[in-house]
């Protein structure tokens, strides 16, 4: 359980403050660096949004699969709900009409996440947790005709988030799904689209109204009390042409929509959202390019080495990258790791150099390494993700706790995993 809360204190000193881990206070991150501030604010009737672990920075999950099924990382649930042919959500819901669909998924929503997994959790030390989302919870922005998408999502939203909340917990509310899909036959948007149809006018504006509406509900919604960062698009397509206007249209607009449902429901600046997009890292651009205002923002680096064919597939060059590597080289403040994972690539993942069964030493020491790097280039981290069905500890924080593989508080990690490399 969380030993002590301490309230962060709102101080308007740059884009790199409000409720995130600040530095006014004598408590003391893995690599030293002082992080929180103190006294509690209050805004209307709503507690403080800035309750944080006294542990360190950002230390967090995902909840993968909740409102964004994935169905490589929940097979059995997937199939057990009706989906198992069916590529993403929106084939499902297409396939068995609304109105089952909406049953099946609302059940899924009920227990795939409980409050017994936020106070695990908790108990674990954790501090944080990010939730994938879809345009598709607004739902007056679906176009009943063309898209499918279970509805009913926003009353278990707002159940975790309050269960969240009370415990404690800090969270980042990601949309992951964008209208038209963002990337291509990617079920982590929604749809398996066969081309990403996010990048025109029309599709930005929807996601604005989206951004717009939520911003809305976190700032009015008790249970909502703790969200203090929303992220305006997930993956956005990377090295392509493709992405046509979105660092000059998208990122400007989707700032401006947010902080103008602020200003309507008379949020002091000092109590603003954070808002989040990839950083230059991901590879889509500098995010800043275009963005005449910056203040509030924060940036997500996502690190799997698994797909990065610059690092060689030796246990010791993931260790030599994951110790070295400035996560914030491109200088963007604050950068939280909001993606990482102990998986490695597909064709070597069950051989005897990598078993998860004979190499828990070796997958406990590179935890660690990157968590003691992202803690010391960045603000945080967040894993993918807490739960899965895939029997495989490297996706799945809450069965790498299980398998010794994770300590139950990411404070007693090793802090020699990266001595001598």
């Amino acid at each position: 359980m969380f030993a002590t809360y301490f309230a962060l204190l709102a101080l308007v000193v740059s884009h790199a403050s409000a409720w995130i881990p600040e530095v006014q206070k004598h408590i003391l991150a893995l690599d030293g660096t002082n992080l929180f501030s103190s006294n509690e604010t209050t805004h209307g009737n709503l507690t403080s949004k800035r309750w944080l672990q006294a542990s360190g920075k950002v230390r967090g999950v995902n909840l993968g699969s909740l409102f964004v099924f994935e169905p490589w990382l929940a097979e059995t649930e997937w199939s057990n709900m009706g989906c198992g042919s069916y590529n993403s959500e929106f084939d499902c819901v297409s396939a068995l009409g609304q109105s089952q669909a909406n049953t099946v998924f609302q059940n899924h929503w009920n227990t795939w996440i409980t409050q017994s997994d936020i106070s695990q959790m908790q108990s674990y030390g954790l501090n944080t947790i990010r939730i994938p989302v879809g345009y598709w919870m607004m739902e007056s922005l679906v176009y009943s005709d063309s898209e499918h998408f279970p509805q009913g999502g926003l009353a278990y939203l707002e159940r975790v988030c309050g269960w969240a909340s009370d415990a404690g917990f800090y969270i980042i509310i990601d949309l992951h799904g964008a209208p038209g899909a963002q990337v291509a036959q990617n079920a982590d948007t929604g749809q398996y689209a066969s081309s990403p149809g996010f990048y025109v006018d029309y599709q930005f504006d929807r996601a604005t109204s989206f951004l717009s509406w939520l911003t809305t509900l976190i700032h009015s919604t008790n249970a909502f009390r703790n969200v203090g960062m929303i992220s305006i698009v997930n993956e956005p397509v990377q090295n392509s042409g493709s992405i046509g206007t979105l660092l000059s249209s998208y990122y400007p607009n989707a700032y401006s929509a947010i902080r103008n449902a602020e200003s309507a429901a008379g949020v002091s600046s000092n109590n603003y959202l954070h808002v989040e997009t990839m950083n230059s890292l991901w590879g889509s651009g500098d995010p800043n390019q275009y963005m005449t205002n910056q203040y509030f923002m924060a940036y997500d680096d996502h690190r799997y080495i698994k797909w990065d064919s610059t690092v060689a597939v030796s246990q010791s060059a993931y260790l030599s990258d994951s110790c070295h590597n400035n996560r914030n080289s491109d200088n963007e403040s604050p950068t939280i790791v909001g993606e990482f994972s102990l998986s490695v690539p597909d064709s070597v993942q069950w051989t005897s150099g990598w078993d998860p069964t004979d190499n828990k030493s070796f997958y406990s020491q590179w935890f660690a390494a990157q968590v003691l790097n992202y803690e010391k280039y960045t603000n945080g981290w967040v894993f993918w993700t807490w739960k899965s069905q895939l029997g495989d500890y490297r996706w799945s924080y809450q069965d790498a706790v299980a398998a010794g593989v994770i300590p139950n508080n990411p404070g007693n990690v090793n802090q020699n995993a990266c001595s001598g490399i």
